[in-house]
């Protein structure tokens, strides 16, 4: 963007760049958890807790065999209370594995869509003393910067789409 402040008293151009990445919105998802990956071992709880310690099997093991994810819970006396216990501490943790996954995967996509940045790897210039906008990948320049700021891009989506075919059928033919 090339702009003359109202504070610049020479009348020199300022000039910024910004990157953007547009991504496809997220998909919500779950986590399939089938019990027959996990695997779940019972053992007597160990540390105080009286006359149940040692004496009755209701601390609970549950290992997920796919991903290795071990979870244990011995904080009820109730085999069964601390089976939904640990189970639930197992999905949460396996959706936080998808979850940083997916983080991953969005953030490497975007790595590829934006190159570095800067001023060199332009892709269009809003020059707003001349009212110009230039899209630099098909050699276009429009003075019309104040309608394509208030959303009138249609010129600029058509010649790029022009580009894009042509492109496509360079590709074809060669």
């Amino acid at each position: 963007m090339q702009r003359v402040p109202q504070t610049e008293t020479q009348g020199r151009v300022h000039t910024s760049a910004a990157t953007v990445a547009v991504l496809p919105e997220a998909d919500e998802f779950d986590i399939d958890l089938k019990m027959s990956d996990v695997r779940k071992d019972t053992y007597c709880s160990s540390g105080p807790g009286g006359q149940s310690v040692n004496t009755t099997y209701s601390a609970i093991r549950l290992t997920h065999i796919p991903s290795g994810i071990v979870v244990t819970c011995q904080d009820q006396k109730s085999q069964l209370k601390n089976f939904e216990k640990a189970f639930k501490v197992l999905r949460t943790r396996l959706f936080d594995m998808e979850y940083k996954k997916y983080l991953d995967e969005i953030a490497s996509q975007r790595k590829t869509m934006v190159s570095t940045g800067d001023r060199s790897a332009k892709i269009r210039t809003y020059n707003y003393p001349q009212g110009r906008v230039t899209d630099h990948r098909i050699s276009l320049t429009l003075y019309n910067l104040s309608a394509i700021m208030d959303g009138e891009i249609q010129e600029i989506i058509d010649a790029l789409q022009v580009a894009e075919n042509s492109e496509k059928l360079k590709e074809g033919v060669a």
